[in-house]
């Protein structure tokens, strides 16, 4: 094979690669949008009672956040890219716990002081 097939051929693959990756950016904006859409509209319009209307907004969040990650930060459950999930879940855990760990002081401190 030739020097000039070589290069045409990584560049036809370097456009099919381009091509992939922006279709895979344009469904991940389309669908958050949508899912964000779907959140306002069951706010605004609801008749919901509002443990429902919690609950349908918390479900919506938890797919935009995974919506999140496997369109835009290119994460999902291949091997290849578990350790990344794993560190995004290890951090997310210590966040929790400093957050939840915070909130529990200042509410056993605020009961007390009553």
């Amino acid at each position: 094979m030739t020097e000039d097939k070589r290069k045409y051929k990584l560049a036809e693959s370097e456009d099919l690669g381009r091509k992939e990756e922006l279709r895979r950016y344009l469904l991940g904006a389309a669908s958050t949008l949508l899912l964000t859409l779907m959140s306002f509209a069951v706010v605004a319009f609801g008749g919901f009672e509002r443990t429902t209307t919690l609950i349908t907004v918390s479900v919506l969040a938890l797919a935009q956040i995974a919506a999140h990650f496997r369109f835009f930060l290119h994460i999902d459950l291949w091997r290849s890219h578990r350790d990344d999930l794993m560190l995004i879940l290890f951090t997310t855990l210590i966040i929790l716990l400093m957050v939840g760990g915070t909130t529990w002081i200042l509410f056993d401190q605020w009961s007390r002081m009553m």
